[in-house]
């Protein structure tokens, strides 16, 4: 059973940090290129960050060099250091494979930033 926990967010101010995390069970996570969603409030989700199996990472121009994502296999879990935060930027962050998500989603981490 597919189960992907996401942890860590909060509310910050514009310029602030957090590290979320995303604990996976019941996939082959090691194997699996696995991405941080972002939701912004009333928009589509999309892939702002990407790590491969191997550590292989790629990042949407919206959060170069300011976010970056980085996983544990041995401890089946999925991290994103966002620093400088910036008001769009709030929303739902969620963790799933990238070339195929699983179901159900997790129920994400909220990120609200303040300016």
């Amino acid at each position: 059973q597919v189960e992907l926990v996401e942890s860590g967010g909060g509310l910050v101010q514009a310029g602030g940090s957090l590290r979320l995390s995303c604990a996976a069970s019941g996939i082959g996570f090691r194997f699996t290129t696995m991405g941080w969603y972002h939701q912004a409030p009333g928009k589509q989700r999309e892939l702002v960050a990407r790590i491969t199996s191997s550590g292989t990472t790629n990042y949407a121009d919206s959060v170069k060099n300011r976010f970056t994502i980085s996983r544990d296999n041995a401890k089946n879990t999925l991290y994103l250091q966002v620093n400088s935060l910036k008001p769009e930027d709030t929303g739902v962050y969620y963790c799933n494979s990238v070339l195929k998500p699983f179901t159900p989603w997790g129920q994400g981490t909220q990120v609200t930033v303040s300016s």
